[in-house]
């Protein structure tokens, strides 16, 4: 249920759910409220009064006198009703009280999602069918299979006699059969076009129609995710991330490949992809309680490098023109052949890939946004290391794919970190103080800055001038936080006395230089696809954003540094891991994976390494926000219409 927070003396009022952090709350509404402990209650920084209304929190850190008298530690806080909330003016050092913080203008890009996904039915791509069988007599011998699969067309409404492939199904038929009192659960792969028959892939003895549960999969270069649906209910059970293990090898995908041409390279690329996945499948069947064999179908999505190395097919000529992929619809694969987890039959469906570095991923988000199916013009954008962009609607699509690098995705900077506990997610800075305002996933103490969180804290110097537009430090600014470090001129975002990882976790000139060259591949790139269409930004009606970043991907913050155009903020949509969404579609509703194809055929690709323009875009995008600031009224002081 929703309560209303009006924090004094910004007079700004935020809506928010019951239970919600008092800290977390402040940072959605943009009011900044000094904290730099992450939200763990160590710091004591964070005192609010609670004036009107009733919230829970702990004493902790605060005087009894001072608890009694209303005020609280806004981390350690948790909203119950309506509240109104006076939060104290900062002072100097001589204690005279300085100018407040403008409430920073936030807007999140989270509008009506179901809008543009839609909805989706429960009729997943395998199902379990219980079979009481008449065991055979001398007046009826009829072979064992043709006994199975009379009674499964008599109980069939497709009428449709069931196939089955693989002779190992033969070999343990008769003994699960008998050994079961021929009370056997069947477990049947619908056909991947209608009106195709089922296929017989396992057969269970006794009922285990129970236990049927299928694992999403979004194969990224850096983070690899994971879900667990149970198919019976549609309802995700589960879920995991972890980091990719081939990055040990390559941290982007062209190294991968320069790795793969090595001597057992490709297998190497492929033991650690499957490693990875094998690392989420266990994760998710310990919080189930389940086993891996309990999985019984497979969706995952990943670009067409990491398909290719998933299934050991080398990709050498991907990089080389004319950018040949060795196949764009990638076989129904039993994932335990190549050394997956699951149940031995579970079948491993691959999204299939558009171009050498547009693939399923991005096929696997189109799909599950249903742009094929809109009439508005749309830019899809999947920010991660191999950034993903699509401009097109039902007519046509134009797609690219720029590598942006991994520092999107915590790789490249120093801190960086996975969207996990812990994580730095928000930032503020306090214009004349300098010190921060840090919220970090799960309220704990800070170990290192996740994708929304690195935007936010560039945008936030960039904004005090603590930085120049070509992301360096002010060498005039004196303040104990910004010093000279091993990677040049740094800012202290966590002493290391608040810390996790106890050291100082820092942003430096090196990590800032790094999210501009990611920021500005993205944006040469939705700039050079656009002009190739002969259209600009403002013919855009809507503005689609995938990718890991959490809750707290600002669309201000990105729009100041340059990594998001500068449009009217009611065309943002965020999609979240719109790869790993549209594995999950697919593993829940036949109907809407079939359209999967339709997708992949309207999609065509441009190579932006043979577009003289995109350099050009480039390097002016390597300004924070750009060298041409026309681009970005907002960022003058000017509005967007």
């Amino acid at each position: 249920m929703e309560k209303k927070i009006t924090f004094l003396p910004d007079k700004v009022t935020i809506a928010v759910d019951s239970g919600e952090n008092l800290l977390t709350a402040a940072a959605a509404a943009g009011v900044y409220i000094h904290a730099f402990c992450g939200g763990e209650g160590v710091c004591g920084k964070c005192r609010v009064a609670i004036r009107e209304g009733e919230a829970f929190s702990e004493r902790g850190l605060l005087k009894e006198e001072d608890y009694t008298a209303g005020i609280r530690l806004a981390c350690r806080t948790s909203v119950i009703s309506d509240l109104v909330v006076e939060v104290p003016t900062e002072v100097d050092s001589a204690g005279r009280p300085l100018p407040r913080k403008p409430k920073t203008t936030r807007t999140i890009a989270v509008r009506t999602l179901a809008e543009i996904i839609g909805g989706w039915g429960l009729k997943p791509p395998v199902r379990k069918h219980f079979i009481r069988l008449d065991p055979p007599s001398s007046a009826d011998n009829m072979p064992d299979m043709q006994r199975l699969l009379l009674a499964l067309t008599r109980d069939s409404n497709q009428g449709q006699e069931p196939l089955y492939d693989h002779p190992e199904l033969l070999q343990e038929l008769p003994f699960i059969l008998r050994e079961a009192d021929w009370q056997v659960t069947v477990l049947l792969l619908r056909g991947q076009m209608e009106h195709e028959p089922e296929r017989i892939i396992a057969i269970e003895p006794g009922d285990t129609t129970d236990q049927l549960f299928g694992l999403a999969i979004d194969l990224g270069t850096t983070t690899v995710s994971g879900l667990l649906i149970d198919l019976n209910t549609g309802e995700t059970v589960a879920e995991a991330s972890t980091y990719n293990g081939q990055i040990a090898y390559g941290e982007d995908v062209i190294a991968r490949i320069i790795y793969a041409q090595r001597p057992d390279g490709l297998r190497v690329l492929r033991k650690r992809a499957v490693y990875t996945i094998n690392d989420i499948i266990d994760s998710v069947c310990r919080d189930t309680l389940i086993s891996p064999a309990d999985i019984s179908y497979i969706v995952a999505a990943g670009n067409t490098v990491m398909s290719h190395l998933l299934l050991g097919i080398n990709p050498k000529f991907l990089r080389e023109a004319p950018y040949v992929p060795v196949c764009g619809r990638f076989p129904l694969t039993v994932a335990s052949s190549i050394g997956i987890m699951a149940h031995p039959a579970v079948r491993l469906f691959l999204y299939p890939a558009v171009a050498s570095y547009v693939g399923g991923d991005i096929v696997s988000g189109v799909h599950a946004c249903r742009m094929h199916e809109s009439d508005k013009l749309t830019l899809y954008i999947d920010i991660g290391t191999n950034g993903e962009i699509v401009v097109g609607n039902r007519e046509w699509m134009l797609c690219a794919a720029c590598s942006a690098g991994p520092a999107f995705e915590g790789g490249g900077i120093r801190y960086g970190m996975r969207a996990v506990s812990g994580a730095i997610e928000n930032f503020q800075l306090h214009p004349q103080t300098l010190e921060p305002m840090i919220i970090t996933i799960g309220q704990s103490k800070a170990r290192g800055i996740c994708g929304s969180g690195l935007i936010s804290i560039v945008a936030e110097l960039l904004e005090a001038r603590v930085i120049d537009r070509q992301g360096k430090f002010d060498r005039s600014v004196s303040h104990q936080r910004i010093r000279e470090g091993r990677d040049g001129f740094e800012y202290v975002l966590v002493w290391a006395e608040d810390s996790l990882v106890n050291e100082d976790i820092v942003i430096s000139e090196v990590d800032i230089e790094n999210l501009i060259r990611a920021k500005g591949a993205m944006y040469a790139g939705y700039q050079t696809l656009i002009e190739s269409v002969e259209m600009s930004f403002m013919d855009l009606e809507r503005i689609i954003i995938a990718g890991n970043f959490g809750a707290y991907l600002d669309l201000e913050k990105a729009i100041r540094i340059g990594l998001l155009p500068d449009l009217d903020r009611n065309k943002f949509f965020y999609l979240g891991n719109g790869s790993l969404l549209g594995a999950q579609i697919s593993l829940l509703d036949c109907n809407r994976f079939l359209q999967h194809t339709e997708v992949s055929s309207l999609i065509t690709n441009m190579e932006l390494s043979e577009n003289p323009r995109f350099m050009d875009h480039y390097v002016a995008s390597l300004f924070l926000p750009h060298t041409d600031l026309d681009l970005f009224p907002s960022a003058a002081g000017g509005s967007v219409e």
